[in-house]
């Protein structure tokens, strides 16, 4: 479309299972390590699910004061910090910005479950008037996209977008609109989670979307024969995207260009992929076609890859349906094997890692992959990380209700 401007990637940020900061994840994301922990954040002795991924060396009290922390659920706090993060890596002074032209777009799948579950302890054991006032804010979803936004006082366009595990994805993908249509210069956008909770565990489990397998080192396997269900995890993940002219002015570090994403709804069942994966397939070749690439162009692809039985079997056919032959040469890796299943944080962090990807050379591993399955017979770049130049990469995102989509993120070229 003429008139539309080009959106660049100018700072990352990130809280997950691999770490907190975007070099101690990269190296730990090309190092092949694991995430994925016993569950220890309360007592799963009656659960079938007892992993998760978790973040272990987050502090809250090194982030905020303890007013602050008493005010925000787990999510947010993620959120801010990944979004602090990301400013920090963009070099932006917003004292020198024009804060109107900023936007903020923090998605979210579950909010603050964790004051609900809370709150509603409160609610049966000791009555009404033993809620807390902060319940409504601190549950929310869109509080970490308006906490983030009066923390780093931007006050452009500011709202949240709830997919369920594909809200990173969609956030990324409309933010850049955003900026591509020239509603506003800078957009801060990404998401956050933290549902390591035991009513969102058991009701994740009971519907038989978790894993059983409780050892952390194989549990989690996408596209392997012998995957059994997702584990829970939590972080969040932050990119500041900014208007091409805007940031060569400024003199900025350019990571990557986002030239385009796609959308698209399955209009099929609650919880499963339509079949053959086509409402994938469809966000996938409208990302190519609105990113003017043709399926060859597209040297990696970062899957949603839950390790859940029919999710890695229909997109896997999704990537075949649109990438024809040429899909058996595209390496396609799932990075949930290393953080597990971040929800709504997840497409944002996967969409980091890909930017990375084409910065280091390297395209980290599907870890746990031990045994092939038919079904699944791509390149899954098993185990072991691969040095290889990536000039463009796609990364996919899938949600229960049937929303998918893909974003595209291409070395930036001037």
């Amino acid at each position: 479309m003429s008139g539309l401007k080009r959106v660049v990637v100018t700072g990352m940020g990130v809280v997950t299972p691999l770490g907190t900061g975007l070099m101690k994840f990269w190296e730990n994301a090309a190092n092949g390590v694991s995430g994925i922990v016993k569950n220890e954040v309360f007592d799963v002795t009656n659960y079938q699910s007892k992993v998760v991924g978790q973040v272990r060396d987050f502090n809250a009290e090194d982030h905020f004061d303890r007013k602050e922390i008493k005010r925000m659920d787990t999510f947010v706090r993620y959120g801010i910090v990944a979004a602090r993060e990301a400013m920090k890596d963009s070099g932006l002074d917003l004292d020198q910005e024009d804060r109107d032209n900023i936007g903020c777009l923090i998605g979210s799948g579950t909010g603050g479950i964790t004051i609900v579950e809370d709150e509603q302890t409160k609610l049966l054991q000791r009555g009404n008037r033993a809620v807390s006032p902060l319940l409504i804010p601190k549950m929310i979803c869109n509080m970490a996209s308006g906490m983030v936004a009066i923390d780093l006082q931007v006050k452009g366009p500011n709202f949240c977008i709830v997919t369920a595990c594909a809200a990173g994805t969609h956030t990324l993908g409309e933010a850049a609109w955003l900026v591509r249509r020239g509603e506003c210069e800078i957009c801060v956008a990404g998401g956050a989670e933290s549902t390591l909770t035991p009513l969102s565990i058991a009701g994740f489990a009971n519907m038989k979307a978790l894993t059983n397998n409780d050892d952390p080192k194989t549990a989690c396997r996408p596209f392997d024969l012998n995957r059994d269900g997702f584990i829970m995890s939590e972080g969040a993940g932050v990119m500041i995207l900014e208007e091409l002219e805007h940031a060569k002015k400024r003199g900025a570090r350019i990571y990557a260009e986002i030239p385009g994403y796609g959308a698209s709804g399955d209009a099929y069942h609650m919880t499963a992929p339509a079949e053959g994966g086509e409402g994938g397939a469809r966000a996938l070749k409208k990302c190519l076609d609105w990113s003017g690439l043709n399926p060859e162009d597209v040297q990696y692809i970062n899957a949603h890859g839950t390790s859940t039985p029919l999710n890695d079997k229909l997109e896997t056919q999704a990537i075949k349906t649109v990438l024809g032959d040429y899909a058996y040469k595209c390496p396609v890796t799932s990075s949930k094997s290393m953080t597990g299943h971040m929800i709504g944080a997840g497409g944002a962090v996967e969409a980091i890692l890909s930017v990375l990807t084409i910065n280091h050379g390297v395209i980290t591993p599907t870890i746990n992959y031990e045994t092939p399955d038919p079904e699944c017979d791509l390149d899954y770049v098993p185990n072991v990380a691969r040095e290889a130049r990536v000039d463009v990469a796609v990364s996919n995102s899938l949600g229960f209700g049937g929303h998918n989509c893909s974003i595209a993120l291409k070395r930036f070229a001037g």
